[in-house]
């Protein structure tokens, strides 16, 4: 997980005055587990960390990786690394796995796309992430905002190489179409989990559409990357892990991310199990010998974790494939 920031820089409410999960609030607690040793990690103490930490909180923006308690966050802000969260803090889905808020979004900020382009510039980034939050309240489920942001980039910080990371676009039309015609270098939609697990993980999204979505990406443009990832320690078992892998693959899905669900808290779905790194390991040799470009398996995998390192890795897995 890196650094995903909410753009629209909007002064938070009390959790009291605007409860962040209210669809959760009346659900059984689920008790959080211990976490096994190789997913501990040391306490961030870095001077670029504390740099990093003192720009977040003087310009009042909210990032994922602290809401989330991501593991990561030490040696991500120790480098700088920065994703830019658009379109709002306020999710439109209640997926039982996520701590982002859930509830209506506001108005978009329509000053956003310059003012990421702008920040890229500024923090001299060689590779970004632009995600968002699920916007079903949009009739394009935020697609235009995307190519916006996309095209800002492109102009202010022509050298910068785009990912995007982008909602399901469910019953939006065209959606899809429109990302995809802004041209990002890398085009990413998690999967989240296996298809058994999405009545009770992520119940507004459809495993099928989902995959559907991923394939229509490279057959209206095959020489951009696609990427989608899972979690793991959700109840699933290895088959359909494996069956997963067999339906991304046939989507011509370049990048496979693996990485253990952790419970933001007890209102959340439980842990079921903790994977080892040697299992991940075992993930990661099958998901190559099934065809996959770049593969990242271990307990502390995230989406955008090591972006643009794995991006120069999938360009050259690619010139070497071509036997270029």
């Amino acid at each position: 997980m890196v650094t995903i920031v909410d753009t629209l820089n909007r002064p938070q409410q009390s959790t009291e005055a605007r409860p962040r999960h209210p669809e959760k609030a009346h659900r059984p607690d689920n008790p959080i587990q211990r976490k096994p040793k190789w997913i501990r990690v040391k306490a961030p103490t870095s001077p670029v960390y504390r740099e990093t930490k003192n720009v977040v909180r003087e310009n009042n923006l909210v990032t994922v990786c602290e809401e989330a308690g991501c593991p990561n966050i030490g040696e991500c802000w120790s480098k700088k690394h920065a994703s830019f969260m658009i379109l709002g803090d306020t999710c439109t889905r209640a997926c039982a796995f996520c701590n982002v808020r859930t509830g209506m979004p506001g108005p978009i900020d329509q000053n956003e796309p310059q003012g990421v382009a702008d920040a890229v510039a500024t923090m001299g980034l060689e590779h970004v992430v632009i995600t968002s939050v699920d916007r079903d309240d949009l009739d394009d489920g935020g697609a235009r905002h995307f190519a916006a942001v996309i095209g800002a980039i492109r102009a202010t910080a022509p050298q910068t190489t785009i990912e995007v990371l982008t909602p399901d676009f469910l019953r939006k039309d065209g959606a899809m179409e429109i990302v995809v015609e802004a041209r990002p270098d890398v085009f990413n939609h998690n999967l989240e989990t296996v298809p058994s697990k999405y009545l009770n993980v992520r119940p507004g999204a459809r495993y099928f559409h989902s995959i559907r979505l991923l394939q229509k990406v490279k057959e209206l443009d095959p020489e951009m990357f696609t990427k989608s990832g899972i979690m793991v320690g959700l109840g699933e078992v290895r088959n359909e892990v494996l069956q997963l892998m067999d339906d991304l693959r046939a989507a011509d899905v370049d990048f496979l991310t693996i990485g253990q669900y952790l419970q933001p808290s007890k209102k959340h779905y439980p842990v079921m199990s903790f994977v080892t790194p040697e299992e991940f390991k075992a993930y990661e040799r099958i998901a190559y010998a099934k065809g996959f470009l770049k593969v990242s398996a271990s307990p502390l995998t995230r989406s955008s974790h090591h972006a643009g390192e794995d991006f120069a890795e999938l360009r050259a897995a690619r010139k070497a494939k071509l036997g270029h």
